[in-house]
C-alpha cells in the first residue's frame, strides 16, 4: 500500500513585520575598564571604537533579556501571543545547555505550545535563525515566527583579560516574522571556515572566552565583504540601492572596513557598537533596531544585514526594513 504525503502549500516569501530591543541599565565605561585592567579610554576607542558597554544584572539571564525584546517586537508586530507559532532563539552564551531557553521565552510572552528551539552560530546567529524562520515560513511549517537573539557575554568574560572584557556585553534583539504575498527576506548566504574554529572559544564550563584578535581581524577583514556582495546579488539589490548596511558590531575598524568593500555610498553603517559593546548573536537586531526607532532608515527600504564571528561561521541576507 502506498500514500502520498501532503506538502503545505508554498508561501511566496515572509517578511518582518516589527523588530525590538532590550539594553540592559548598567553602563560600563572605558574609564571604570581601566580602573581594573592596564587599558584607557583612548586605547579602547582606537582599536575598537566602544565607547562604554550594557552589562546585565545578576537577575538578567539570556532568558530575561530575550523576554524583553521578544515583547516589544511582539507589540510591535501587531500580533497576539497567540499567533505566534515558532520561536528561535540564537544564542551562544547561555547559562546552560540543557533545557533550551526558547522554550522559557516563549512561555514568559504568553505563547502556547510553540516549536520552539535554540541556535548556536555564535556572531552570526541572527542571521542563521532570521533565514531558518524565513524558510520555516515560506514552506508552509509556520504562520509567524519569533525570532530572539539574546546574549549574556558579560559571565563568560575573565574581567582581567584585558583582550576580551573591553569588548563584549550584554543585550537582547528581536524580531517577529510572518508570510508576506513578496519576499521582504532575500536569499541566505552563509557558510563557515571550521579550520579556524579555535580563533574564537570558550574551552570549556569552567573557562573563560578568549579570542586570537588579530586573526579574527584578518579574516572579518577580507573574506565577509565578498560574502555580503553576493547577499546582495542574490537579492536582486544593487549596493547603490541599499539603505543600511548592518554588519555585526564586532569592532568598529571591521565594520568600516567591509562596508567600505561593499560600496554601498547611499547607506547608513550602524555603529551600535560605540556604546553597546559586541553582544554577539543580539548584536544586529539591537542595532537595526535603534537605527529604527532613530528614524536614520525608512520602513520599505533595503538593508543588508551581515553576521560573522566564532566557528568561524557567517550569513548576509538582504531584508526589507518594516
Amino acid at each position: 500500500m502506498t500514500a502520498t504525503i501532503r506538502i503545505p502549500e508554498a508561501t511566496a516569501g515572509a517578511r518582518i513585520l516589527a523588530f525590538g530591543d532590550y539594553r540592559p541599565a548598567r553602563i560600563v565605561t572605558n574609564d571604570e575598564l581601566a580602573g581594573k585592567v592596564d587599558t584607557n579610554d583612548e586605547w579602547i576607542r582606537s582599536r575598537v571604537g566602544i565607547t562604554e558597554r550594557r552589562i546585565a544584572g545578576d537577575d538578567e539571564g539570556i532568558v530575561e533579556l530575550g523576554v524583553h525584546a521578544g515583547g516589544k517586537a511582539l507589540a510591535g508586530s501587531g500580533l497576539a501571543p497567540s499567533d505566534i507559532d515558532l520561536v528561535i532563539l540564537a544564542t551562544c552564551s547561555a547559562e546552560s545547555p540543557m533545557p533550551g531557553h526558547a522554550a522559557q521565552v516563549a512561555h514568559r510572552l504568553g505563547i502556547d505550545a510553540p516549536g520552539a528551539f535554540d541556535l548556536n552560530a555564535a556572531c552570526a546567529g541572527f542571521c542563521y535563525a532570521l533565514a531558518t524562520a524565513s524558510a520555516a515560513v515560506r514552506a508552509g511549517s509556520a504562520r509567524n515566527v519569533l525570532v530572539v537573539g539574546s546574549e549574556k557575554m558579560s559571565q563568560w568574560i575573565d574581567w582581567t583579560d584585558r583582550s576580551t572584557c573591553i569588548i563584549f556585553a550584554d543585550g537582547a534583539g528581536a524580531a517577529v516574522v510572518a508570510a508576506s504575498d513578496a519576499p521582504g527576506i532575500g536569499p541566505v548566504v552563509w557558510g563557515s571556515a571550521g579550520d579556524q574554529y579555535d580563533k574564537i572559544i570558550i574551552d570549556d564550563r569552567h573557562s573563560s572566552i578568549r579570542q586570537e584578535g588579530q586573526a579574527v581581524f584578518r579574516w572579518a577583514t577580507t573574506a565577509i565583504a565578498p560574502i555580503a556582495v553576493q547577499a546582495c546579488e542574490r537579492a536582486g539589490i544593487a549596493p547603490a540601492d541599499l539603505a543600511a548596511i548592518v554588519p555585526h558590531q564586532a569592532n568598529l575598524r571591521i565594520i568600516q572596513a567591509i562596508a567600505r568593500k561593499v560600496k554601498a555610498a547611499n547607506a547608513v553603517v550602524a555603529d551600535d557598537i560605540v556604546h553597546s559593546g559586541n553582544t554577539s548573536g543580539a548584536s544586529i537586531p539591537l542595532a537595526l533596531s535603534r537605527m529604527i526607532e532613530r528614524g536614520d532608515v525608512p520602513s520599505g527600504a533595503p538593508a543588508l544585514l551581515v553576521g560573522f564571528g566564532a566557528g568561524l561561521s557567517y550569513a548576509a541576507q538582504v531584508i526589507q526594513i518594516p
